[in-house]
């Protein structure tokens, strides 16, 4: 469950990105979050245990140094043993930044779920740390995680296979490379399976910054999708076979760009600073 801040206190932003996010030529949304993590002051801690590649986490690490970043640490976790020790528990506490690279995200449920590293991640974006994942690291962020699915538009009762998440929060689920991958109807049939969360659909080189108060707003020349499943009237997902498709009426859907916002408290979409650029 996620931690809840301390009175008076906000918790940290989570910015969950959509994956193969411009790191050369426009890094605009790598520089955000070195930006909500301190700027000239940031500390950051990497975590690419999702990845096998050893230059996954090296590669961010130059990238937030030349941003400006005070402090950058790459730290993995192969076994949960590792997750165990106090001194990597302690850097982790000095953090304001921490961000998990692409990959797997069953290696990062399977290794970190349930750990006292989860938990302490859980803490501190409780008392105001960012936490940002890319990728296979989005869909880390939240209680439920889409653990694998197949592609296509349409939910069919087998699309997805859900598996709990990192528990920042309980209010979205995330499916990144969205349009890319063709991803709707996997991200609708984890909804049909419980309309409480939002669905964000992250497109890639696309994030959704998502600001203690809960106003996500998009960055990244790609869109998020929103799907709303709050007014759902109907959905057939109780009685359907494994490979049927999934009848669903009431959905809501938003599509956004980088400006626009979705409040997560009032289901609410907005333009944002899109309504005032001069036509």
């Amino acid at each position: 469950m996620p931690s809840k801040p301390a009175n008076g206190e906000q918790r940290g932003w989570i910015i969950p990105i959509g994956g193969a996010e411009d790191k050369e030529t426009n890094p605009r949304i790598l520089a955000r979050f070195v930006e909500t993590s301190g700027g000239s002051e940031a500390d950051i801690v990497i975590l690419p245990t999702a990845s096998r590649l050893k230059e996954s986490g090296l590669n961010y690490e130059a990238l937030f140094k030349e941003m400006g970043a005070a402090r950058v640490e790459v730290m993995d976790f192969d076994t949960r043993r590792d997750c165990q020790e106090e001194n990597r528990l302690a850097r982790l506490s000095e953090a304001s930044g921490i961000f998990f690279t692409g990959g797997n995200q069953l290696r990062l449920s399977t290794i970190l779920g349930g750990t006292d590293v989860a938990r302490t991640i859980r803490l501190r974006n409780a008392q105001g740390v960012t936490v940002a994942g890319t990728s296979a690291g989005a869909g880390f962020l939240s209680e439920h995680m889409i653990a694998f699915g197949r592609e296509g538009s349409s939910p069919h009762a087998d699309s997805v296979r859900l598996a709990p998440g990192l528990g920042l929060t309980n209010r979205f689920i995330i499916d990144q490379h969205f349009r890319q991958r063709d991803r709707l109807g996997r991200l609708s049939a984890a909804l049909a399976y419980n309309p409480f969360a939002i669905g964000i659909g992250l497109d890639e080189d696309t994030a959704a910054f998502i600001s203690p108060d809960d106003t996500l707003e998009v960055e990244g020349s790609g869109a998020v999708t929103v799907v709303d499943a709050h007014d759902l009237q109907f959905s057939s997902m109780a009685h359907a076979d494994e490979e049927d498709p999934v009848c669903m009426l009431g959905l809501g859907v938003h599509i956004l760009i980088a400006g626009a916002t979705f409040n997560l408290h009032t289901r609410r979409a907005s333009a944002g600073r899109l309504a005032t650029r001069k036509t």
